[in-house]
C-alpha cells in the first residue's frame, strides 16, 4: 500500500474541514478529454473568445458547432470511481465541499449535493442568456442548432451561451470568493487531476497551505505546488481516491 494513501486517509479521518479541488484529470477516466495534454481540446481548436462571441455572429455559429461536436461524449459520460470516492467521503461525513474547474456536472451526477459543489468555470449542461440571464437546458440548445438555428437566441433577443467561462470572460465573483474562503478555512485541502496552471483557481491550494491546511496532490503530471504539499501521489485519480476513501474512517 502506498504510504501516501495511508497518510491522506489518516488526515481525512481526523474530520475537520476537508475540501477537495478537482480539475480535468478526474474526468478523463469518464471519457471526457482534457484541454492541455497531447490530443486535448486546445490542440484541436483555437478558443472562441468571449468578446468575439458577443460581437460576431460567425463566432457564435462556430462556438455552437463545437458544442454539438462535443455534446455527445459529455452528455453520456458517467461518474467514475474517483467521483464516487468523493461521494463515499461525503457519506462518511468527511467532506465539506468540492471546488471544481470542471464543467461536466459529474460531481452532481455522483450524488453530491449541489450546494457542496463550487463550479469555478461554470457548467456545460446548462445554457444562460447573456441578456436576461435565464437558464435553460443544453439539450434544448443542441436540438435547436441541429434543427438549423446555428446561433440560438433567447425569447428576449439575447444570445444563448453554454453557462461556462470562456476566454476573456470574467470569473464568477461569488464562486471565486467562496472557494477562497473554503481554502483558507480548510484543515485538509486535496487537489485531484489539476495542473494548477489556471488562475485564480491555482491559488486555492496556496491559500490553503498558507493558512495551515494539510495539502495533498493527486495528479498524473507535476504541478507548481508539488513542493508545498504534505502528501503527493503521481497517478490516476480513479486508482488513488477509492483506496483513500475506503481507508478513511469517522472517528467520533
Amino acid at each position: 500500500m502506498n504510504p501516501e494513501v495511508e497518510k491522506i486517509a489518516a488526515k481525512l479521518s481526523e474530520g475537520g474541514r476537508n475540501v477537495f479541488f478537482t480539475g480535468a484529470g478526474i474526468s478523463t477516466e469518464s471519457g471526457i478529454p482534457d484541454y492541455r495534454s497531447q490530443g486535448g481540446l486546445w490542440q484541436k481548436y483555437e478558443p472562441v473568445y468571449f468578446d468575439d462571441f458577443m460581437n460576431d455572429r460567425a463566432a457564435r455559429v462556430e462556438y455552437w458547432r463545437r458544442q454539438v461536436e462535443t455534446y455527445q461524449s459529455m452528455s453520456t459520460a458517467k461518474p467514475n470511481s474517483a467521483h464516487m470516492a468523493l461521494y463515499t467521503l461525503y457519506e462518511k461525513g468527511l467532506l465539506e465541499a468540492v471546488i471544481t474547474q470542471n464543467i461536466d456536472g459529474l460531481h452532481q451526477a455522483s450524488g453530491l449535493p449541489e450546494e457542496m459543489i463550487i463550479e469555478l468555470h461554470g457548467n456545460a449542461m446548462r445554457v444562460r442568456c447573456m441578456s436576461c440571464r435565464e437558464l435553460s437546458s443544453i439539450g434544448d440548445g443542441i436540438d435547436r442548432v441541429k434543427a438549423g438555428d446555428a446561433a440560438p437566441e433567447c425569447h428576449c433577443g439575447g444570445y444563448l451561451k453554454p453557462d461556462t467561462i470562456s476566454f476573456g470572460q470574467s470569473m464568477p465573483e461569488a464562486e471565486v470568493q467562496r472557494a477562497a474562503e473554503l481554502a483558507g478555512n480548510s484543515d485538509f485541502f486535496g487537489v485531484v487531476g489539476s495542473t494548477l496552471l489556471v488562475q485564480p483557481a491555482a491559488q486555492m491550494p496556496v491559500i490553503a497551505k498558507r493558512n495551515g491546511a494539510f495539502l495533498a496532490i493527486i495528479n498524473l503530471s507535476e504541478t507548481p505546488c508539488d513542493s508545498l504539499c504534505d502528501a503527493l501521489i503521481s497517478g490516476p485519480a480513479g486508482t488513488a481516491l477509492p483506496e483513500i476513501a475506503s481507508r478513511a474512517v469517522t472517528t467520533d
